[in-house]
């Protein structure tokens, strides 16, 4: 079996175990669901070191000190976070509406994650599913299956222990492409949670399942007259730096007005940033920016500055101590690569004339490739951090602090998460910092509202009646008043009057020409004892279907009716004409 075939084998394996796992803990209270999360949250981050050094050595992404703090910003910041929500049985009561809300998790979460934040996303995406109520099986990224592996299996343990069922958290031994479409697709997946490259959102997206995806970040940070340039210098460098640039939401350019430009490159200078001359600049958009869809170069990625220079051929002139790559820009756009997403430690400086010009810079450089995701602004002019939040178009601006930890709600009172959203904006489902709240579907039970009721009027109870009709008026309203008593108060009106009631009604009728009188009604004519007996009804057209759904109607020997409106994936398009398993509607 090669691995294509044995990565789809074994998503289907996962995902019926997850299933099956997930109809017994869809039955536990929030007290056991609280205690599993509890327990797997206390065995991330008792291992967060751990975790962090394996992730480095295996991918050769990142710092281990930072990996760390990104572990435990899951294991305890998401946890605390989340910790006393309510996600089981009745959420809200709201008497005064007559609402009661509900939690209904969804189901098997299909969990794809990247090589870039390994472990702090499986521990982060672990602990929201399970809150929520879910099972979850994880993708993990080809290059970062060791450490995630060893992630997944120590929070299993851990619920395990603590009565989860087995199955609960699967994670596959052999990711491929197509094990991966095939957790994304399969019929018993309820919802997606995709992390990683732009190839593997769309096909989520794709996939014909509700799906949490994120867009590329491309991070323009401005620093306004009004900033404390010192802190604010200071901020961007840090968020440039942390991780070596491995988080979507780190920094990617530095814009201010021309005015500023040097007291900003003295104050680089002294955080320790290098700064590029055009000839370094030059050398390292051709090794760093790949392709014409501007692909990072995977070698580059997450790598010091030091690395980058060797690898640009000017390593001997960047000092040990040098915390990022600094690149003066004369333009952005297909002409200038260091304007992108650069997934490393190398900001782009952008000097314009006046604050309207570096504003629309920095709308431009989100047009550019980060629609939705992520700016900031370094400012203490009130108008002005308000100005930018609406002109912006990203959904996170992160006022005075480092881009990658005031996005993830570390530095600020955003939701934490490792999972942003971008909105319509940039192609995603929702704007929100992704939690259980968004794993989980809510029930709504409602009371009728005293007063709201709408009466029937007795004339709206005959609609037909002539107003010269008087003696129709109180036959109306009797039969009004009958139809709203209880069934003994009915009973007591006496036969003779409801068949009183019954002759006006049909006399008014017919003098309206409405329908015959039910003595003149002629009686129907049997009908003939040779007619066949009706057809059964076709059944209605499917809305979706995918490879699965027609392997299970060839197994059991039915068609497949579909319509004009019926969406098919392109495997199960074919296998459904090869096999002829499809029946059109008329």
């Amino acid at each position: 079996m090669d691995n294509d075939a044995q990565s789809v084998a074994e998503a289907r394996e996962l995902i019926e175990r997850a299933y099956a796992a997930w109809l017994q803990y869809r039955s536990f209270s929030q007290a056991q669901v609280d205690a599993i999360v509890d327990a797997m949250a206390a065995a991330a981050t008792a291992n967060a070191e751990r975790l962090a050094i394996m992730a480095v050595d295996e991918t050769t992404y990142g710092k281990v000190a930072d990996k760390v703090r990104k572990n435990r910003f899951a294991s305890e910041r998401v946890y605390g976070a989340i910790r006393s929500m309510r996600t089981v049985g009745v959420l809200r009561e709201h008497a005064a509406q007559g609402i009661i809300e509900m939690g209904e998790p969804v189901g098997v979460v299909a969990a794809v994650l990247p090589c870039t934040n390994p472990t702090s996303t499986a521990i982060y995406k672990i602990l929201i599913a399970l809150k929520a109520g879910n099972a979850i099986v994880l993708s993990p990224h080809p290059a970062a299956m060791r450490c995630i592996c060893e992630t997944v299996g120590l929070m299993r343990q851990a619920a395990l222990a603590h009565g989860a069922p087995d199955g609960l958290i699967g994670c596959f031994s052999t990711p491929t492409r197509a094990g991966t479409a095939e957790l994304m697709s399969h019929k018993r997946t309820s919802v997606i949670l995709a992390t990683g490259g732009m190839g593997i959102v769309r096909a989520a997206y794709s996939s014909g399942k509700p799906a949490f995806g994120v867009g590329p970040g491309n991070v323009p940070a401005f620093i306004d007259r009004s900033a404390h340039l010192e802190k604010a210098v200071a901020d961007v460098v840090f968020g440039k730096s942390f991780d070596w640039g491995t988080i979507c939401s780190s920094e990617q350019a530095l814009v201010a007005e021309r005015e500023l430009r040097t007291p900003i490159l003295d104050q680089l200078r002294a955080q320790q940033a290098y700064l590029m001359n055009a000839q370094e600049t030059e050398r390292l958009s051709r090794l760093l920016i790949q392709g014409e869809h501007f692909t990072v170069n995977p070698k580059c990625v997450g790598q010091s500055p030091q690395t980058l220079a060797a690898l640009a051929g000017f390593g001997d002139r960047v000092p040990a101590a040098a915390r990022i790559l600094a690149a003066e820009l004369d333009g952005m756009g297909r002409q200038f690569p260091l304007s992108a997403e650069k997934l490393s430690p190398v900001l782009a400086l952008f000097f314009m004339p006046d604050r309207d010009a570096a504003l629309r810079r920095c709308s431009d450089l989100l047009h550019f490739g980060g629609l939705g995701h992520t700016c900031v602004i370094h400012a203490q002019d009130d108008a002005v951090i308000r100005e930018y939040g609406r002109l912006m178009p990203a959904f996170r601006v992160v006022v005075n602090s480092p881009a990658p930890l005031g996005s993830i709600g570390a530095t600020t009172n955003l939701f934490p998460a490792m999972t942003l959203g971008c909105g319509a904006r940039g192609g995603n489902i929702t704007s929100d910092n992704i939690g259980p709240q968004h794993l989980m579907n809510i029930k709504r039970i409602a009371w009728e509202l005293a007063g709201e009721r709408p009466e029937v009027t007795a004339a709206e109870a005959v609609p037909f009646a002539s107003p010269a009709s008087a003696t129709a008026t109180p036959a109306c309203a009797c039969q009004h008043a009958a139809q709203k008593a209880a069934p003994p108060a009915l009973a007591a009106l006496g036969s003779e009057t409801t068949e009183t009631i019954e002759q006006m009604v049909e006399r008014v009728l017919a003098a309206r020409g409405i329908r015959p009188r039910l003595s003149t009604a002629p009686a129907p004519s049997p009908a003939p004892e040779f007619l066949p007996p009706p057809l059964p009804p076709k059944p209605a057209p499917a809305a979706f279907l995918c490879e699965a759904d027609v392997r299970d109607a060839l197994a059991q020997g039915r068609k497949i009716t579909i319509g004009p409106r019926t969406i098919l994936t392109p495997s199960a398009r074919d296998l459904g004409r090869e096999r002829d398993v499809f029946e059109t509607t008329a």
